[in-house]
């Protein structure tokens, strides 16, 4: 059984077998070097190693060559012309070109099989840093989470979360009383940071169906580890989105897997490419976590190997976790270029034939400073190493092999079609259509009993139960001032005192004549 995995030859004649245990694969590692130095074919020959062995491989394709390894090099191709002068020199008799069992995956559906995941399942600390928020937008986001569990509105996508964030808006000054203080203008900063999010294809990562980490597991019929490569050329544009996706499924891993404790091999090795990504302004709680993951998950059978440029670009608590070293050429142009060189040439243990600070400055193409953990996990002294050739294709695959690799995946046809189930944004829907018609219920019947009161106060039911004759209602009908005054004056006509006014009116008349 493989128990080790053959990384290329060391020495001053390359004719020492420099070798990665296989049982120590767990204890993480860095790959760094400047660009161009060949660190991606030191990642392609660790994958290959990994998948012969047995083991499931996860790896970010940023530029979009390692799509090769699903195809068998060639002596043919340009690039692979000098490999056979290579294996032989470092002595590779079992050096062959070969395809691997690769699987494509891609956020946005387009160079593999969707990758999706909830936003209950991202949870708020990550959706924090993916939208950059302050301490108090993510506390508000805090709020909105804890309303989604009291309440019973699942947040599945990101309509959901909008949706949610509206009602929380909403209903502020309720919530403050019970959580704190919930500002309406953090809210809508977090809708704001929602719709940049979705603007840079946030949207296809959120929903269902959820990736199920088991997929990334798989190993064929014949024992290889399937390498699964995410498509990053274009997810790198965003690239918050990209560091935060990794880590979410970092953390997934470490949330989900079992412990196994120490291993003969791992049961999954994470390859992280351009790894600053996820340090660039990270807040301290993000860090820690980060070291948190890194220091339990190995315990978990996962290997992390994180690939960048400097070793600087990783934080010393978590370089220090970092067991399998692999450093090609630093170049050190500046004074902080050499005061990074010495510092990466310290992490190592020394070697006598040579000095290593040298040694990282000078090595060419295809070398590397290697340290990888011996016996009793003890680091290696660290070695000049040229690279072994890798067996697949270096530079990216056609797009009509990569569409025939995809059609024929172990998970073909399952991620392609997106489920939108009852969620949050469907049920807050309905509450607001239900109140809104129960509103409208209520007016109707106001309306409708005011008109019936207005018809039963014409019809004086008020007072007699009945309907009333027209001239009693024209006798209950109130007088006008002009007919008061004539009803009196004709009275008066006719009583004594009108006669003697009559009278003496018209004694007044003939008395003239």
């Amino acid at each position: 059984m493989q128990s080790s995995i053959f990384v290329g030859g060391g020495g001053s004649d390359y004719a020492q077998k420099q070798n990665l245990l296989l049982k120590y694969g767990n204890r993480h590692g860095l790959i760094a070097g400047a660009t161009g130095t060949g660190k991606t074919v030191t990642l392609q020959i660790l994958a290959e190693g990994f998948s012969d062995a047995g083991v499931p491989v996860i790896l970010s394709d940023v530029k979009g060559d390692v799509s090769g390894m699903a195809i068998a090099g060639s002596p043919a191709h340009k690039l692979h012309a000098p490999f056979s002068e290579r294996a032989a020199k470092i002595g590779f008799d079992a050096f062959r070109y070969d395809a691997f069992p690769v699987v494509f995956w891609d956020l946005f559906g387009e160079q593999g099989h969707p990758i999706r995941t909830t936003v209950a399942e991202m949870g708020p600390l990550l959706l924090s840093r993916l939208m950059g928020l302050s301490d108090a937008q993510e506390g508000v986001l805090n709020i909105a989470f804890r309303v989604s569990d009291e309440e019973g509105l699942p947040l599945l996508d990101l309509k959901d979360l909008q949706a949610l964030l509206t009602w929380v808006g909403q209903n502020a000054a309720d919530l403050s009383l019970r959580y704190g203080n919930v500002g309406t203008s953090s809210v809508g900063a977090i809708q704001r940071a929602l719709l940049v999010l979705e603007n840079q294809g946030g949207a296809h990562f959120f929903g269902e169906p959820a990736l199920a980490l088991e997929d990334l597991m798989r190993v064929t019929p014949e024992g290889r580890g399937h390498v699964n490569i995410l498509a990053a050329d274009r997810l790198i544009h965003s690239p918050r989105l990209y560091a935060t996706f990794l880590l979410w499924l970092l953390s997934e891993l470490f949330e989900t897997l079992p412990e196994v404790g120490d291993v003969e091999r791992p049961k999954l090795v994470f390859f992280f490419d351009e790894a600053h990504l996820l340090f660039d302004d990270a807040p301290k709680a993000l860090v820690d976590k980060v070291e948190q993951v890194a220091r339990l998950i190995r315990s978990k059978g996962v290997g992390v190997y994180f690939i960048t440029q400097n070793p600087d670009d990783v934080p010393e608590d978590i370089l220090g976790q970092l067991g399998n070293r692999f450093q090609h050429a630093l170049r050190a142009f500046t004074a902080r270029d050499q005061k990074a060189l010495s510092r990466a040439a310290e992490t190592y243990r020394p070697n006598p034939r040579f000095d290593t600070v040298d040694a990282i400055r000078d090595v060419g193409v295809g070398e590397a400073v290697t340290s990888m953990l011996e016996d009793k996990g003890v680091p290696g002294v660290v070695e000049r190493t040229l690279i072994r050739p890798p067996a697949t294709q270096l530079g990216p695959c056609d797009a009509a092999s990569r569409r025939a690799i995809i059609s024929t995946s172990p998970v073909a046809g399952k991620y392609e079609t997106a489920i939108d189930r009852e969620s949050a944004h469907e049920i807050l829907a309905a509450r607001a259509e239900a109140a809104a018609k129960e509103a409208e219920d209520a007016e109707a019947a106001a309306v409708e009993a005011e008109t019936e009161a207005a018809r039963e106060f014409k019809a004086a039911r008020r007072y007699s139960g009945g309907a009333s004759s027209g001239r009693a209602r024209r006798m209950s009908e109130p007088e006008s001032l002009s007919g008061a005054l004539a009803s009196v004056v004709l009275k008066e006509l006719k009583g004594t005192t009108g006669r003697r006014i009559v009278r003496g009116i018209l004694g007044g008349l003939f008395k003239g004549r």
